[in-house]
């Protein structure tokens, strides 16, 4: 059975602790857009998958309750970084395996200031479910005093620099990107705009990533309304429809633990995950027009252009250096702004990148709109691991 996204919504995100806001708060907005968008009572929602990472067991529950006292199912949903595109498959299933007919998809977080940890519980490394990950990085490069996250990508980033040649420049490149996109989205964290040679001046945070290329903390939410085909005729919604085609999810492989960093923090789980969309949907990389991706760190968005057939191995430095993952280029990578200039709420992002999606598909997406958007990927990863890649298409 096929399934849809008919209404989108998100908050702006924000820095932790700017808003004198709660995560229902966010929900309420970020949910309600989504169903005032597809024109949907929520007393039709059949199910409510909620992915969060940072608040208690059924604030789910206590998040959707803005929304109605339906009764509804509410399943939480916990997937490190990938866990709003985790929350948006569960939708999907419910949907294709015709459980139900409409789903609510909701990813919210409220975090702290300043940057995330590794993973540990209370520091202790030994009991954290990233640990092996972890190892793997210390083994190879040692542990430093640097932020944990940004340090195993900034080693997958020296890696890839030695077996490669990548550089700085090309780098900052992927930043510099970004944040230029990120000046027309108004839901963006940020909107300044940097050079490449500002970028590589700021703060370093693990060499060779310095403070322009990591994505920050934030607040935030967003939701997105899965529904059936059928629904979809019944209630008049063809010209909001934007058809999820195909979507994989995949965890860690003895490969992921082979001793690089490049695939400890996920390159091979988002190869597969690729595969298994581009072999599902009939489509390849070459029909896409638009995609968003986790570019938690600039070094990840490199890693995932050849994870996903966008260029060989080790060519994607010059990728993002020829003008072929911004407009006018062959893709229109990020156009969002991404994680690095969007923000990092981790339950929302996934749903975000699918909003984004969604509205490119439309042709809703304003300054930014990626003229003749047919088909958009998403590519959301989180360290742990899951990797979840899903094609839209209108």
């Amino acid at each position: 059975m096929k399934s849809y996204i008919v209404g989108v919504g998100m908050t702006k995100f924000e820095k932790p602790e700017s808003r004198d806001w709660q995560y229902w708060d966010m929900v309420g907005e970020a949910g309600g857009a989504a169903l005032a968008d597809a024109g949907v009572d929520y007393g039709l929602v059949q199910h409510v998958p909620a992915g969060y990472c940072f608040q208690a067991s059924t604030a789910g529950q206590r998040a959707v309750y803005e929304l109605g006292l339906t009764g509804v199912p509410v399943y939480n949903v916990n997937n490190n970084c990938a866990t709003g595109s985790t929350a948006l498959m569960m939708a999907r299933q419910f949907v294709q395996g015709g459980l139900a007919d409409c789903v609510l998809a909701v990813g919210f977080e409220k975090m702290k200031r300043g940057a995330l940890g590794g993973g540990a519980d209370g520091g202790d490394f030994a009991t954290s479910p990233v640990a092996r990950h972890y190892g793997i990085m210390a083994a190879a490069h040692g542990f430093e005093m640097s932020p944990p996250t940004a340090q195993i990508f900034g080693n997958a980033a020296r890696e890839h620099m030695e077996r490669y040649g990548t550089t700085p420049a090309q780098l900052a490149a992927v930043g510099a990107k970004n944040h230029r996109h990120s000046a027309n989205n108004p839901n963006a964290q940020f909107q300044d705009v940097y050079t490449v040679e500002e970028i590589l001046a700021s703060k370093t945070i693990h060499d060779p990533l310095t403070k322009l290329q990591c994505s920050p903390t934030s607040d935030g939410a967003a939701a997105a309304l899965v529904v059936s085909e059928r629904f979809v005729v019944a209630h008049g919604l063809h010209d909001k429809a934007v058809e999820i085609v195909a979507q994989a999810m995949t965890t860690d492989t003895a490969e992921s633990f082979g001793g690089s960093c490049m695939a400890v923090v996920g390159k091979p789980m988002t190869a597969a995950a690729g595969r298994q969309v581009y072999e599902a949907s009939g489509l390849g990389i070459e029909d896409v027009d638009v995609v968003e991706l986790h570019d938690c760190f600039s070094v990840n968005e490199l890693l995932t252009y050849e994870a996903l057939g966008m260029c060989a191995d080790g060519a994607s430095g010059k990728l993002v250096e020829s003008g072929a993952t911004t407009y006018g280029g062959r893709w229109v990578v990020n156009p969002s702004g991404g994680l690095i200039s969007k923000g990092h709420p981790l339950g929302a992002t996934g749903l975000a990148q699918a909003a984004e999606l969604v509205w490119q598909l439309r042709g809703e997406a304003g300054a930014r709109q990626v003229p003749g958007a047919r088909v958009g990927l998403a590519h959301n990863i989180g360290l742990g691991g899951a990797a979840v890649v899903t094609l839209l298409r209108r």
